[in-house]
């Protein structure tokens, strides 16, 4: 990065972004608010917002029925009459499932072996066929869409008779990536990665699952270019089996006393480059639309339910490493994993094209292979039962940096992270299980910060996590001696990232997405469920420098035996100010994080 009179050349370019953005906010994102009343599917993400011009669409599958295990193949060839370099790509899905009885299932789609989409579905009822649509901006992994593919998508479900129970949902789907056309009043296009490599349980697509903290998704790339510049890590990693609710696991010297499973609550993604540990995914705790109840989720599903965000790694200070001609294996494992964690991710290059070598070295890391969590237990047996509390805490702290020489001098790249997490689970039972109280408060916060300096500018990125989680579970007489079933759920997620040059006023955005759920079922005597009640609200704000903000609140509720949960309010701009302006297509925040370092930084889908 060079400077003009004295001012970065991506601050200069920002005041021409903001010259253009009255024109450009013109064409702002507008998403229309769910159906207050309807039992149907709701969530208050904003959806990707779209450049002007006529976009291309080329299908994946259209009207898919989804009732057995198989993977469903498709095709895909670039769209001729939108040849790239694109503005955006987006990927566009819709699911519906039949009302019914139905699990919630896992949907992933593939095209040439990389993950385009990791989500779960929304369950069923008796008398509700929930229906929805997810977006994704994808258009940093445009180097993909150039050439055609081969693709897939596999979401596994059981339709038939299994136990004497008839499992009846069937779901049905349509995908489609829209291409649209550079807009050609943009005045720079931030940069985006020259290539896309997929680390896969299979060449064709599908997830590597890992039963224990030394397995491994790990692929070994025998030819990767000579020049690369920066390097990062998409990567998902989706609890499943005895580690769907790992935030409820218990060590394993208690967990058989309330009948649950081991290894703790702590998770953590341990990312390597030939066995040297590169970086750390903190794990999400994603909750599906059956977990603990599905009362819970009708009709709010649970944080990035429906359509999960991957965590990106900078693997940037291995570049020099990555570019030296020589096969390297890049692998992925979870920390104190059982059964199982499906795992996949999308390495991304961006090159150096004024050269066809660079060279440097890893000048620093501090990161060692596995955290070192610290547990507590006060656990009581006695005439009452068995009851207390168990702790689980791990903090990491390390720095990784690295030198690059490139066709535009040296570059230097130094990663600090830290990252805590807390685990405080309060338990009562008795030998009977019944009654039976769980509840649990979880956090995970990371604070990382990335400079870079390239020539005389030196960048900065400070990013802020976390992932606050309340999971109550209890199980027991209620006043009146009949058998109360409760549940309630606090969980969000919470960003803060602050870009900015060396010397100057870093420029902030924030989001938050959080959701509030309880549910309460009375049964008598006889086992009979006598009432059902559930209250949720979804609340998604998105705040950046330049007078950009989205809000909106959602809000449902259930009272009552014969009407399904649904939604009661839609509340639009509220933690927003009058003067501030809606989504545009043009996110300026977007565009000037990225330029100043030098890759992709988004907050927005």
């Amino acid at each position: 990065m060079s400077y003009c009179n004295g001012t970065p050349r991506g601050l200069r370019g920002l005041k021409a972004l903001l010259a253009s953005s009255l024109s450009l906010f013109a064409l702002a994102a507008a998403a229309d608010p769910p159906t207050v009343g309807s039992p149907n599917v709701a969530v208050a993400d904003p959806v990707v917002p779209r450049p002007p011009g006529t976009p291309c669409t080329v299908s994946l599958y259209q009207d898919q029925a989804f009732a057995d295990f198989d993977a469903k193949p498709f095709t895909y060839a670039p769209p001729a009459d939108c040849p790239g370099p694109w503005q955006k790509v987006v990927l566009d899905l819709d699911y519906s499932v039949t009302a019914g009885r139905q699990f919630d299932r896992t949907a992933t789609i593939w095209l040439g072996g990389a993950i385009l989409y990791f989500g779960t579905t929304q369950e069923p009822s008796a008398t509700v066929a929930p229906s929805w649509h997810v977006e994704r901006d994808l258009t940093d992994y445009a180097p993909l869409f150039s050439a055609a593919h081969a693709g897939r998508a596999i979401l596994g479900n059981f339709v038939g008779n299994s136990g004497g129970v008839d499992y009846t949902g069937i779901i049905h789907g349509n995908a489609s990536l829209v291409f649209y056309p550079t807009v050609a009043s943009v005045p720079d296009h931030p940069p985006r990665p020259d290539l896309l490599l997929p680390l896969a349980g299979s060449a064709d697509g599908s997830t590597a699952d890992l039963a224990s903290s030394s397995d491994a998704l790990a692929i070994t790339f025998d030819a990767l270019p000579t020049n690369i510049e920066r390097a990062f890590l998409d990567v998902y990693a989706q609890s499943q089996g005895t580690d769907e609710f790992w935030y409820f696991n218990l060590p394993d010297d208690v967990a058989g006393t309330f009948a649950d499973y081991g290894n703790t609550a702590f998770r953590e993604g341990e990312v390597a480059i030939d066995d040297i540990p590169a970086g750390v995914v903190p794990i999400f705790p994603w909750i599906f639309t059956g977990g603990a109840d599905p009362l819970l989720w009708r009709p709010i599903p649970g944080v990035q339910t429906l359509a999960f965000e991957p965590y990106r790694v900078d693997l940037t200070p291995f570049a020099a490493t990555l570019s030296d001609g020589a096969p390297h294996t890049v692998s992925l494992r979870v920390f104190n994993a059982i059964d199982h964690f499906s795992t996949a991710a999308n390495l991304m290059l961006y090159l150096d094209h004024g050269a066809t070598h660079v060279t440097g070295a890893v000048t620093t890391n501090t990161l060692t292979a596995d955290p070192s969590p610290s547990v507590g237990e006060d656990v009581v047996d006695d005439d009452a039962g068995s009851h207390g509390t168990v702790t689980v805490t791990s903090n990491r702290t390390f720095t990784i940096a690295g030198t690059l020489a490139t066709s535009h001098g040296p570059v230097t790249t130094e990663v600090r992270q830290a990252i805590a997490f807390s685990s405080v689970q309060q338990l009562a039972t008795n030998a009977d299980f019944y009654p039976y109280k769980q509840d649990t408060v979880q956090t995970t916060t990371i604070d990382s910060t990335t400079t870079r300096t390239d020539g005389a500018a030196t960048s900065v990125v400070h990013e802020q996590r976390s992932y606050p989680l309340t999971f109550t579970y209890e199980d027991g007489p209620g006043a009146d001696g009949n058998e109360v079933l409760a549940s309630h759920v606090d969980q969000a997620l919470q960003q803060q990232v602050d870009v900015g040059y060396d010397g100057y006023v870093a420029r902030g955005a924030q989001r938050t997405n959080h959701v509030v759920t309880s549910a309460r079922r009375l049964y008598d005597d006889a086992g009979n469920n006598t009432d059902l009640q559930a209250d949720a609200t979804q609340s998604y704000t998105y705040r950046d420098p330049f007078g950009a903000c989205w809000s909106r609140t959602l809000t449902a509720s259930r009272r009552g035996l014969t009407l399904p949960g649904a939604l009661t309010a839609v509340d639009d701009g509220a933690d927003c100010s009058a003067s501030t302006l809606p989504l545009s297509w043009f996110d300026i925040y977007y565009n000037y994080a990225s330029s100043v370092t030098g890759a992709t930084l988004q907050l927005l889908p």
